[in-house]
């Protein structure tokens, strides 16, 4: 799974976006932002969380940070993050490489406003080593993603 399965989403759906990989870990967004040459807010974080029996991903800027309140307003029930081996279960990636790209099973996914005040974002490509540079609009668009706004926006 993992990186194939994201390379594999790309080829099939935006055979124009490329996977590119890094030396170093981008595990983390201070990690990411230092292996791709960006500032940290362009890092597009994915957060994978239980509401209820339901899984959702949402995808954020790497500087946002989630508003438990607005989670549960606008899902309905209190946000519980995944654990690690949870993670890589349901989505089939590792955590550090979790992104909306080539998951193991469907799953409801949700792009946070805070990317909005980027023209390009570095969302992971399935493992802590990849990534893949993207407009927004145009991740939300390939993986079906619906906006929220349910994070609190720091610069």
């Amino acid at each position: 799974m993992s990186i194939q399965s994201v390379r594999d989403f790309f080829a099939e759906k935006a055979p124009d976006i490329t996977v590119i990989e890094s030396p170093i870990s981008s595990a983390t967004v201070p990690l990411a932002a230092e292996a791709y040459g960006v500032e940290p807010g362009r890092i597009a974080k994915t957060l994978s969380l239980r509401i209820g029996e339901r899984v959702i991903l949402i995808v954020a800027s790497g500087t946002s940070r989630m508003d438990n309140k607005k989670v549960k307003a606008q899902f309905g029930g209190k946000p519980k993050m995944l654990g690690l081996e949870e993670v890589a279960d349901i989505t089939g990636h590792e955590v550090g490489g979790v992104c909306p790209f080539g998951l193991k099973a469907p799953l409801s996914i949700y792009c946070d406003v805070s990317l909005k005040a980027f023209d390009i974002v570095v969302p992971a490509a399935g493992s802590t080593h990849s990534a893949v540079r993207i407009a927004p609009d145009r991740l939300a668009e390939l993986v079906g993603a619906e906006w929220v706004d349910v994070c609190e926006h720091r610069p």
